[in-house]
């Protein structure tokens, strides 16, 4: 082997400078190309990651959106039905203002026809005075107005308006045993409680 052979020979290991040859130079442009690679992966899982995140936001604002339209919409409905039932109510109980104030007149009709019953008149006075009360008994009827019923009835206060008390041994204690002024409703609104007597217990308790 010559001079120049083994010289070459150290030159396919190593320079005089003290660097790799192109082969080791090829090497490092690899590694370099790896860690390009993992750089440009990590991005996109980090991209990716933003997305889902973004797209999480998205769905849960979505659902708040949907909870508050629900919400509007039963209040909505509510609000209709409320409505709608005042205007019923508005309507059923119209005429309780002009009713209340017609009762008078169809007490004294009624005072008119039990003194002139009383006293034995037969007139066609009488019988005119009787077709005003039943007119307008049936006008009143028309519009929804029924008696109270009381009389042998429990004491109800919603109903009815205790005047007295009357202890008696002929009724259980707390009945009705006499009505003073009868009353009226218009369907479950009263109009005039009936006011009455009470019994009371006979031994005072």
């Amino acid at each position: 082997m010559t001079v120049d052979d083994m010289t070459q020979g150290k030159d396919k290991t190593t320079r005089s400078d003290g660097t790799l040859p192109e082969e080791a130079t090829g090497d490092e442009a690899s590694d370099e190309a790896v860690v390009a690679e993992h750089a440009d992966s990590g991005s996109e899982e980090s991209a990716s990651e933003s997305l889902q995140s973004d797209l999480n936001a998205l769905r849960e604002e979505l659902g708040q959106a949907s909870d508050r339209a629900l919400r509007a919409q039963a209040e909505l409905d509510n609000y209709r039905k409320r409505m709608n039932r005042e205007l019923q109510d508005s309507l059923r109980y119209a005429a309780v203002n002009i009713i209340r104030d017609l009762l008078p007149v169809v007490d004294n009709l009624q005072r008119a026809l039990e003194a002139a019953q009383a006293a034995g008149e037969d007139s066609s006075l009488l019988q005119g005075v009787q077709m005003v009360a039943q007119q307008m008994d049936g006008i009143l009827t028309q519009h929804g107005l029924s008696p109270i019923e009381a009389q042998g009835q429990p004491f109800d206060p919603d109903l009815h308006e205790a005047v007295s008390q009357q202890p008696t041994a002929d009724a259980e204690p707390g009945t009705v045993l006499h009505v003073v002024q009868s009353g009226y409703q218009v369907a479950d609104r009263v109009v005039r409680p009936a006011k009455v007597i009470v019994a009371q217990s006979a031994s005072g308790d």
